[in-house]
């Protein structure tokens, strides 16, 4: 509607100026609206409408009504074939107005209102070509923006959900490291209790004392992670674990019947908390692993505080049990992904004595992903 009032009124404006050219009448009227009409479908069909409003223009100025504002209408059918992808159908429909008007200027003039109308002179042309080649730049930059602006819409949508899918792993390897050791040391204190349930009844309380004071620490382990859901700027309750836990881990093997040793070597250092939460981790699966897989009832742990780095042992010797423990098997994969969030490396196997092993590389300088 804007675009109609527009080129009417300013047609009838060019049509006082330009004493020379043929008066706007119903004609010359109907001819804009039809030029205008199609305008309103350039979304669904950019191309049709983009040649029907450049024929409809060429026989408005074979009719000789004035120059003016009906190149708006080809300027604004252009911009919608060259921002759906048409830029080809583009180009060859401004050339063909070009063209078109090369021809009804100096050639089919005479035979075309208004009467004695001589040949346009050649200087015209060039303000003509510009008028052509300045739409179709300005067409395809708008298009360039906007595939630019979509573009980058679309990578801050897939770093949102590659976001989204890193914290959603990082707190389902939190929970399996927590409910994976604390369920390991329930599942077998409950063996024990029932095993002597009637026949040492003290130590089947002893057992139900430790499943009690494992659940305990289960649920506000499950809690802490938990609470990295709430609205963001809300501070964590209590301080992620570290290696300074690592007595209770201790505590807690010996209560399922593994004796844990540990010795560490070179000077210790305070850890970045992502390292140290990632090493307190590691060790806790190495030692779920060891109580749920493996026949040993011994286990060592060596810490070696390096130059910039942190290196991990977890020894066992074996022999696995080859029975169902009833993991979920990620616990390895999980200490990988723990390892390579830092950059670091970690190395699982069997060793040739028949024990299992578990080496871990930590640096404490690379920037940690949170």
């Amino acid at each position: 509607m804007v675009i109609a009032v527009f080129v009417i009124a300013g047609s009838g404006f060019a049509s006082r100026s330009q004493q020379s050219r043929e008066t706007l009448d119903a004609l010359g009227h109907a001819l804009l609206l039809l030029g205008v009409a199609p305008l309103l479908f350039r979304h669904r069909w950019p191309v049709p409408v983009l040649f029907g409003v450049v024929a409809v223009t060429l026989g408005y100025l074979a009719a000789g009504y004035p120059y003016g504002p009906v190149f708006v209408l080809v300027a604004v059918a252009c911009f919608a074939a060259v921002l759906h992808g048409h830029r080809t159908s583009a180009a060859w429909a401004l050339g063909l107005l070009w063209t078109g008007h090369l021809l009804l200027a100096h050639w089919l003039y005479r035979w075309l209102p208004p009467a004695g109308d001589g040949p346009a002179r050649w200087g015209q042309e060039l303000p003509a070509a510009a008028f052509a080649v300045a739409v179709f730049a300005a067409s395809e930059s708008v298009r360039v923006r906007r595939e630019q602006h979509a573009q980058r819409r679309a990578e801050r949508a897939a770093a949102e959900r590659r976001r989204a899918d890193e914290e959603r792993l990082r707190i389902a390897r939190e929970l399996h490291d927590v409910l994976a050791h604390s369920i390991s040391v329930i599942n077998v204190q409950a063996g024990v209790g029932l095993a002597l349930l009637d026949s040492d009844p003290e130590q089947a309380r002893s057992a139900l004392t430790t499943i009690k004071a494992a659940s305990k620490e289960a649920l506000g382990e499950v809690r802490q992670v938990l609470d990295t859901l709430r609205a963001p700027g809300d501070a964590p309750r209590a301080p992620a674990p570290g290696l300074d836990r690592l007595p209770e881990l201790v505590e807690q093997a010996a209560a399922t019947g593994l004796a844990v040793s540990v010795a560490a070597s070179g000077p210790r250092t305070a850890l970045p908390p992502g390292a140290d939460l990632a090493a307190f981790r590691i060790v806790q699966e190495a030692l779920t692993n060891v109580v749920r897989h493996s026949g040993s009832r011994t286990a060592r742990v060596r810490i070696a505080y390096g130059s910039g780095r942190l290196e991990l042992t977890v020894d066992d010797d074996g022999p696995a049990t080859g029975t169902e423990a009833g993991g979920s098997g990620n616990g390895l994969a999980g200490m990988r992904e723990r390892a390579a969030a830092l950059g670091g490396t970690i190395e699982a196997g069997a060793r040739p004595d028949g024990g299992f092993r578990v080496h871990v590389v930590l640096p404490l300088r690379s920037k940690e992903t949170p």
